[in-house]
């Protein structure tokens, strides 16, 4: 059963989404409580899985990985023993950096941060190629990131 949030606590995850590296004592201040009961509702929250992980968010062109490319992949037939490999796969190859199980005309979309065409081009070969389940692929290529919001509306 999932725990009931309240005010305090939507305030305490819109808070610690906007800048997870507060202290305890910031992040109280912010939400107008004492230390101790925001300490004992963010363990709550973490511990109920609301909270995932506390990261920072790089910048991918400082990084030289701005190439960004949606990939839509098509796998040759579906089943559950294709599927279970095929994610398996993808959740060990590092430049994939999201992956969606999709409806429509494609299985599966991936997202991919790559330095150039090139480096892509020889992803897309020497690595997505060697997936034998593989049936197609179509990239769509970024140019211009419009909007990109890291956390979720709530």
């Amino acid at each position: 059963m999932a725990t009931v949030l309240d005010k305090v606590d939507i305030e305490i995850l819109r808070t610690l989404q906007d800048d997870g590296r507060l202290t305890m004592r910031e992040l109280a201040s912010r939400v107008s409580l004492s230390s101790t009961p925001v300490f004992e509702r963010l363990k709550r929250l973490e511990a109920n899985g609301y909270i995932k992980k506390y990261m920072a968010v790089l910048d991918a062109e400082k990084l030289n990985r701005g190439f960004v490319v949606f990939c839509n992949v098509k796998l040759r037939r579906m089943n559950r023993d294709i599927a279970k490999d095929f994610v398996e796969r993808i959740k060990d190859i590092p430049e994939v950096t999201e992956c969606y199980n999709t409806s429509g005309n494609f299985d599966y979309m991936l997202k991919i941060n790559a330095p150039d065409m090139k480096t892509y081009q020889e992803f897309l070969i020497n690595t997505l190629g060697t997936i034998e389940s593989l049936g197609s692929v179509e990239s769509t290529f970024v140019m211009n990131t419009v909007k990109q919001q890291f956390g979720i509306n709530i």
